[in-house]
């Protein structure tokens, strides 16, 4: 069982020479690469070194429960503990995502509802902002368009980690798992007769390409600029600050207008864009791709309606997984780990199924 480590384990001390050689660091994006895939093998050889050992001491504690009975009760004890490791070390094992370790775009528009609905992304913005806070992660309010009564029409937030993450603990690793069709029920503001009404907003997550992820051609770029509209500083209705950038080959449309200059605008929007055609190719990679390549990558449909919060229970339900509790108003308050988890357990599970 686990005859495949040993190669890991060989791959992982090679790295550590590597990276003890200073030379090495005079190369800041190798050493970054390296270090990547050394922080990725670390936990894998660990376990595998912990449960070799169990199964040694299972071995010795045998020997000596034959002559001595006392000694039955630590090879259970060992035993348990070597399904344990067991358990881990194959989910450890589990294909990752190539992008789990990287920051993400967050996109959210408001859908059916009106203004309930932008208010409902507004809430949205609000829970994942304050999630983010409480993992320790940077944000960043790239564009929004904000509606009549405080609530947003869309909103697209770039989240950050601040530094290095233990594997399966970063942004879209975690974040992946939000996208789709979130439905609301409950008294809108604007409801005079006290009815519940349903509301919907789509969520968007995209891992953020860097510019060795996705070559963009000048030339395959349409750039318009026109004046800002909306509240804001003194730049906004005064000058043509606004920039929307079509890619042509593929017809996405970005659109930018809540810095002050156009240069600002013009590079959050490339940010944007490079996220959506690094989706782009992916979802086309993941396609083309055979059944046991699919299972390795994404198992979310972002399209499907993925969650419902339910106000006048105080409940959140994931249809995904069948996740449901009863604390909605902490998880508006960003306290989401739980009903992340549960879908990274299913989502692993599945992953496990199929590699087997």
């Amino acid at each position: 069982m686990f005859e495949a480590v040993e190669e890991l384990i060989g791959e992982h001390s090679d790295l550590e020479k590597q990276l003890a050689d200073p030379a090495i660091h005079a190369d800041q994006a190798r050493a970054r690469r390296l270090n990547k895939r050394y922080a990725e093998l670390t936990p894998i050889v660990g376990a595998y070194r912990a449960w070799r050992q169990t199964g040694e001491d299972i071995a010795t504690a045998r020997e000596l429960a034959a002559e001595e009975p006392e000694f039955a009760d630590e090879v259970k004890e060992l035993q348990a503990r070597e399904e344990e490791l067991t358990e881990r070390l194959r989910l450890l094992l589990v294909p990752r995502d190539p992008s789990d370790d990287k920051d993400v775009i967050l996109e959210i528009k408001a859908g059916e509802g009106g203004d309930e609905s932008a208010l409902f992304a507004g809430d949205l913005l609000r829970m994942y902002l304050r999630y983010a806070e409480r993992r320790g992660w940077k944000t960043e309010l790239i564009a929004s368009t904000e509606s009549d009564l405080g609530g947003f029409k869309d909103a697209q937030v770039a989240v950050k980690t601040k530094g290095g993450t233990e594997p399966g603990q970063g942004v879209w690793a975690r974040l992946k798992y939000e996208g789709g069709v979130h439905r609301v029920q409950r008294v809108p503001a604007t409801e005079s007769q006290g009815r519940i009404h349903t509301s919907a907003a789509g969520v968007l997550v995209l891992p953020e390409a860097e510019e060795v992820d996705v070559e963009i051609n000048q030339n395959d770029l349409r750039i318009d600029v026109y004046r800002s509209s909306g509240p804001g500083g003194q730049s906004v209705n005064t000058t043509d600050s606004a920039v929307r950038i079509t890619h042509e080959p593929t017809g996405i449309v970005v659109s930018c207008q809540n810095e002050k200059s156009q240069l600002q605008n013009k590079e959050q929007a490339l940010r944007i864009l490079r996220a959506r055609l690094l989706a782009a190719a992916q979802e086309e990679a993941e396609k083309e791709a055979s059944d046991a390549r699919r299972s390795q990558v994404r198992t979310v449909d972002r399209s499907e309606r993925v969650r419902t919060y339910n106000f006048p229970e105080n409940r959140i339900s994931d249809h995904r997984v069948g996740f449901k509790a009863y604390n909605l108003d902490q998880v508006l308050d960003g306290e989401l780990d739980p009903v992340i988890q549960a879908c990274v357990d299913a989502d692993s599970a599945a992953k496990l199924a199929a590699a087997q």
